[in-house]
């Protein structure tokens, strides 16, 4: 796609500024966005015209795999995803978009929720295994869920992962 396509696609805007939408063919794209700091909801059955009204309403970038969706006259800005890898997908969408300033850790990748960090640790001795309560220091809840997360291998090893896979953009 030439970039007079992209420009004609979306709206430019700092990248922390996007906010997506991705159809039901794209969870695990979602859940690396989300990662990456993204506002992104992700619905696993949702019909298109929900989708299409969800994203007009909250005024967030549909990011798809579908060609009939994107034929629709209301879609106006949207990322047409060609991969079927979720690391080529996320790759498509950091060139596509330029995205940069990613604050990783600061949302759900489970329900898109705002992180924030437990200020007691204490708080989270009867929300996780003892042995990560013993060992951590840092927690963090889901403001949505009341997920409870903590720097461990699942971050290190997502981090690592994103490294070789922001690798392949265009800028580097």
């Amino acid at each position: 796609m030439s970039r007079e396509d992209k420009e004609k696609i979306f709206t430019p805007r700092g990248s922390r500024e996007f906010r997506f939408i991705a159809d039901a063919m794209l969870g695990r794209l979602a859940r690396w966005l989300r990662f990456l700091g993204f506002d992104t909801l992700y619905f696993a059955h949702i019909s298109d015209g929900k989708l299409v009204s969800i994203a007009m309403e909250q005024e967030r970038l549909i990011l798809t795999r579908d060609t009939g969706l994107v034929q629709r006259k209301a879609v106006r800005e949207h990322v047409f995803i060609h991969a079927n890898n979720p690391a080529d997908q996320l790759v498509e969408v950091v060139d596509a978009l330029q995205l940069k300033d990613f604050s990783h850790f600061s949302r759900c990748v489970a329900c898109n929720g705002l992180l924030s960090r437990i200020p007691d640790k204490a708080e989270a001795k009867d929300s996780v295994p003892e042995f990560v309560f013993l060992s951590k220091q840092v927690f963090f809840r889901c403001s949505e869920c009341g997920k409870l997360y903590w720097e461990g291998s699942h971050p290190k090893r997502f981090r690592e992962n994103l490294a070789g896979i922001l690798s392949r953009t265009a800028d580097h």
